[in-house]
């Protein structure tokens, strides 16, 4: 195995991707190599690209891609047990998996590891295993990569955007945020996130569900609106927090969420939610963007602000139980598809930085 090359699109620098390939590591008894079937585009890979995401500096050059889809080529005895997958499984790929040993780790915080064991992004692709992201033909699986099954009826373009996209929205709306039955829940960007929030809410109980968008975004709208949103908000021509105000008897939101990546979001959340109630920020804002917030509403509305970061295996499940019951057509989101040669092409677009497209959400091929 060892002598046969994959391919990978490799952010050498910002701004800069290159088509490169590197050996196929050689598979022990823990770890396991996957054969990717679609990765996700995220508005995080942008970041990434365009250097707003600073902090990934160090770490150039990196594989990038994060929302994984897969089957398992490789696996040794050990590695199969631990996660109850053999090799030709088709699983998904969490974003992060952890060193295990860690404060974070032993607390199942495995997300906020210190060793920063995260697909595409805090992990060089200079030395061998080399393949830490998902944007190629193969992605290294080491021990604690945290890996799950999913049917193989489900679509691919739904299965891809479980952890990093539902995954991420169950855990942020529902289990960090503690939106709830008959709670009134604003979601500030209509994008994939923004989508799948929707999802989470309406199967939290919310009774009414708020999205804000602006001009341009009536597709998104329709397909929130075909979700479970009750209410689609362009903020060029409405007021929300006036909306909120009216819909809700002066009372506000229970839960805010603003999933826009604009410190617009930010700023305007502490005014859509209610006394004691939950605001909910994801960040990538920027790493050294800084916000004004008026700090006096926080502690007079006695608001909580959430922050929230990633998915984890307690989101992902239910997450992967609800995309295979068919309850939603997620696959929907899916509205350009790109191969592997053309990975900063997808990314240019997800980034509004060709002219024309509208994009919603974008998906990776590794065809070459």
């Amino acid at each position: 195995m060892s002598a046969k090359k994959t391919t990978s699109a490799v952010l050498e620098s910002f701004g800069k991707i290159s088509i490169r390939e590197f050996p196929l590591p050689e598979i022990g008894d823990e770890d396991g190599l996957l054969e990717i079937e679609v990765t996700g585009v995220c508005g995080s890979d942008v970041g990434m690209y365009t250097g707003k995401t600073k902090r990934i500096e160090p770490y150039l050059p990196i594989i990038q891609g994060h929302e994984i889809l897969g089957h398992i080529l490789e696996a040794g005895d050990k590695f199969c047990v631990r996660h109850q997958v053999e090799k030709g499984d088709r699983v998904l790929v969490e974003f992060t998996f952890g060193c295990g040993f860690c404060r974070q780790c032993l607390m199942g915080n495995y997300r906020l590891c210190k060793e920063l064991g995260r697909y595409g992004s805090y992990i060089s692709c200079k030395n061998p295993p080399h393949l830490w992201g998902a944007y190629g033909q193969h992605l290294y699986l080491p021990p604690r990569a945290m890996v799950h099954k999913i049917k193989p009826s489900v679509p691919a373009e739904a299965a891809v955007i479980i952890p990093a996209v539902l995954g991420n929205e169950i855990r942020w709306l529902r289990q960090m945020g503690g939106a709830s039955i008959g709670d009134t829940v604003v979601i500030e960007g209509p994008g994939p996130q923004g989508l799948a929030a929707v999802v989470a809410a309406k199967e939290s109980g919310a009774a009414q569900i708020i999205i804000t968008g602006m001009s341009g975004d009536e597709k998104r709208f329709a397909m929130a609106k075909m979700f479970g949103a009750d209410h689609t908000v362009n903020v060029k021509e409405t007021d929300p927090v006036k909306f909120v105000s009216e819909l809700t008897g002066g009372e506000m939101a229970d839960v805010v969420i603003d999933v826009t990546g604009s410190p617009a979001g930010a700023i305007g959340a502490i005014d859509l939610v209610r006394q004691g109630g939950t605001v909910v920020i994801p960040g990538t804002y920027g790493t050294e963007t800084k916000i004004p917030l008026l700090l006096d509403k926080v502690f007079l509305k006695e608001i909580r602000i959430q922050g929230v970061y990633s998915h984890d295996m307690r989101s992902v499940v239910p997450a992967i139980k609800l995309v295979e019951s068919g309850k939603y057509p997620l696959e929907k989101m899916v509205s350009h598809r790109f191969s592997l040669l053309e990975v900063e092409k997808a990314i240019k677009t997800i980034g509004g930085m060709i002219p024309g497209e509208s994009p919603i959400k974008a998906v990776v091929y590794p065809k070459l």
